[in-house]
């Protein structure tokens, strides 16, 4: 901005006077817009925490009320013999197995061979590589060396063996056949169908340094033999795998840890959101310590609906306070953690049931269908959570009515910009004429004081 002459012909009518003025109108008319802004801004960025914090717990309720949580299965393993895997819902159970021998790959070393390219036959000709009750032809000519011979068992038997050639010394490579699976049907043979090798290498100078043989193991006592290592078939939902030689005790039990850590993440992100809501809706006559929502019905209900909800879920089959669940005056959730473990080792159906939905079986015995504590909790949360639900109509509110103060403020600035647009034009003017008046006072003054000088 230009420096203004604003009252340099008059000294009264200056741009400070001006601007003191708009100063004052601004004081009046944009400054509480401004405020309002402000408020609502704030406003919007608490309720996008808020939201976050919301989904949070709505995403901790869909752990703790879906079924798959109380079907879980893990097993305790006494030793490194065995490594286990298991199925939800497979029966809980305890048993022994003793690894007495592992399933082994069967490994062929072919005869010394003096280069990795020396070339295997005299004539054209083919093999038969058999194993597993299979047979695989392979041809050769006579530029086939040992590494081309690699090459083709790969190729052609490749699902069922692998093929590898080690220098174990100078002038000294052999061929090394491996049987990818496990078991005494892995043997490994090979036929020279036309004669043309250059010697039995390949053929009756194979020699097994792996014999191919089957698991053998106990299961409570009783003898069991497999193929392999890996035993899938053995229990129901209990993948097997053996390790090594030796005995293992094995209990297969529900994953009570996991569901306690579940309801351990629920209650913390339960007492996230509500300690949020207690601090945005705080009341005080002290303006920096009440919360940015302390007059809001809309939030300050979902604080009280939230330290509600928690109240007479259950259908009639007990509370959350049987389950360990506590709340303290100012809604903070605490879980005990004990109480809970001695509710899902006295009955794991009914708990299940109770927090997850399911068949709950009443003292008398009669079977009662619930939809689920944690089910009923998820609802009500969704009511505010939900698209277009409680929380996304407040949102769209405080942007109406931020874009509404924002529309308001840019009118108000632009009628002030009028208005002293206006008023400075018109001081310019009043200037001139008082310039103009003061020239003609000054001249007058003059006038007299000449005439006063002659007659004296």
């Amino acid at each position: 901005m230009g420096i203004s002459s604003l009252g340099m012909g008059s000294g009264v009518l200056t741009q400070n006077v001006l601007d003191q003025l708009r100063q004052a109108d601004e004081a009046s008319r944009v400054t509480p817009i401004d405020r309002d802004i402000y408020d609502t801004k704030n406003k919007k960025n608490s309720l996008e925490v808020l939201d976050a914090s919301m989904t949070n717990l709505i995403d901790s309720i869909g752990v703790v009320n879906s079924n798959t949580l109380y079907s879980d299965r893990i097993a305790n393993v006494d030793s490194e013999a065995i490594s286990i895997e298991v199925d939800n819902n497979t029966d809980e159970q305890e048993f022994t197995l003793e690894v007495t021998q592992l399933a082994t790959k069967q490994i062929e070393e072919s005869g010394s061979f003096s280069a990795a390219d020396e070339s295997i036959a005299d004539d054209d000709g083919s093999i038969t590589l058999s194993i597993d009750g299979e047979d695989f032809d392979i041809d050769y000519t006579s530029d086939t060396t040992l590494e081309d011979m690699k090459k083709a068992i790969n190729d052609v038997a490749g699902d069922k063996v692998s093929a590898s050639i080690v220098k174990l010394g100078d002038d000294d490579y052999r061929l090394f056949i491996t049987s990818l699976g496990t078991g005494k049907d892995q043997d490994i043979s090979i036929t020279d169908n036309d004669g043309n090798l250059k010697d039995t290498s390949l053929t009756d100078d194979l020699d097994a340094v792996q014999e191919a043989q089957n698991a053998q193991f106990k299961i409570n006592g009783e003898d069991v033999e497999r193929e392999t290592n890996q035993i899938d078939d053995l229990i129901t939902g209990v993948h097997i795998t053996l390790n090594e030689v030796g005995t293992s005790n094995v209990e297969i039990v529900q994953d009570k840890d996991k569901i306690v850590d579940s309801m351990n993440k629920f209650v913390e992100k339960y007492n996230d959101t509500m300690k949020m809501l207690n601090d945005i809706t705080k009341t005080s006559m002290n303006k920096d310590e009440r919360g940015v929502f302390s007059n809001e019905s809309t939030i300050k209900g979902l604080k009280r609906d939230l330290a509600n909800m928690l109240d007479g879920v259950g259908q009639g089959m007990g509370s959350l306070s049987d389950y360990g669940f506590d709340v303290n005056k100012d809604g903070i959730l605490s879980f005990d953690s004990t109480t809970f473990k001695d509710k899902l080792e006295e009955n794991p159906s009914n708990t299940a049931a109770f927090f997850a939905g399911g068949t709950f079986t009443d003292a008398d015995g009669n079977d009662v269908e619930l939809t689920g504590a944690f089910n009923e909790i998820g609802n009500k949360v969704e009511q505010y959570t939900k698209y277009n639900a409680t929380l996304d109509q407040f949102k769209n509110s405080l942007d109406t009515t931020l874009t509404s103060l924002e529309d308001r403020r840019e009118s108000a600035v632009e009628r002030l910009d009028s208005k002293y647009e206006i008023l400075q034009k018109q001081f310019a003017a009043y200037d001139i004429m008082m310039s103009k008046l003061n020239s003609a006072s000054t001249m007058f003054t003059q006038m007299i004081a000449q005439q006063q000088n002659t007659k004296d």
